[in-house]
């Protein structure tokens, strides 16, 4: 009777464990697109201000007339919103579980000879951890700042190219998008190699690639987003 009982509480917390992970791994592959997409309207304004300002018109009415203005950028929100809700809740989850199971220690892991991903796997719940409460501080300021316009760094404008211009030319706001895209960065690429793992895709002998190709993913990422806001604080665009 006790053995059948501790059989099912293991199954109940391998079946929430792999859900957890599995949520995580789906919310964090829309998050990704998501951040590619927006990394090429951010390139278009390389375009000019005429063709910055109407890719971001065509997006507020994107669907239209079956849409009513800005539905589609609502439906988006929605779906956002509830990814990163989600994505949170999935990893507080895995954290809360690891740190019970190792007596409060966490998912800390202890290098050895028949376990050399333990550093890597110590270091990787660290930056997805607090990378995480850095990135979720960083949107709250990136919308208050260039989507409802009510931080104005540098002045307030109608115009979404203005708007990025002005908070880009001021060298803190430039510092505080580099600090949040390189957490984006290292989030990115242990989030995609443990995204892998828990898809079971991740062989020993493919270790190398997939870090390759996860590291690879978060530097053009990472960079693609940096480049406007240096673009402009260097006199290149504007």
């Amino acid at each position: 009777m006790a053995n059948s009982t501790l059989t099912k509480q293991r199954s109940t917390a391998f079946g929430s464990t792999v859900a957890a992970k599995a949520a995580m791994a789906v919310t964090g592959a829309i998050l990704v697109l998501f951040l590619i997409a927006h990394m090429y309207g951010n390139l278009m304004i390389f375009g000019g201000q005429q063709a910055f300002d109407d890719y971001s018109h065509h997006l507020r009415v994107l669907g239209e007339p079956m849409l009513p203005t800005n539905g589609f950028l609502w439906i988006m929100r929605v779906v956002l919103l509830a990814s990163v809700l989600i994505h949170m809740y999935a990893a507080f989850t895995l954290w809360n579980r690891a740190r019970r199971a190792t007596g409060g220690k966490g998912s800390r892991r202890y290098r050895s000879g028949k376990n050399r991903t333990g550093v890597q796997r110590t270091y990787a719940s660290f930056t997805l951890r607090w990378g995480g409460v850095v990135i979720a501080l960083f949107v709250i300021y990136h919308l208050l700042h260039l989507t409802t316009n009510t931080i104005a760094p540098g002045g307030a404008s109608d115009s979404p190219y203005e708007r990025v211009v002005n908070g880009f030319q001021i060298w803190w706001v430039v510092l505080i998008y580099l600090i949040a895209m390189l957490a984006v960065g290292f989030h990115l690429r242990h989030g995609l190699w443990s995204a892998v793992q828990t898809l079971g895709r991740s062989k020993a002998r493919r270790q190398r690639a997939i870090n390759g190709v996860a590291t690879a993913i978060a530097v053009v990422i990472t960079v693609g987003f940096l480049i406007p806001p240096f673009s402009v604080l260097f006199g290149l665009v504007g």
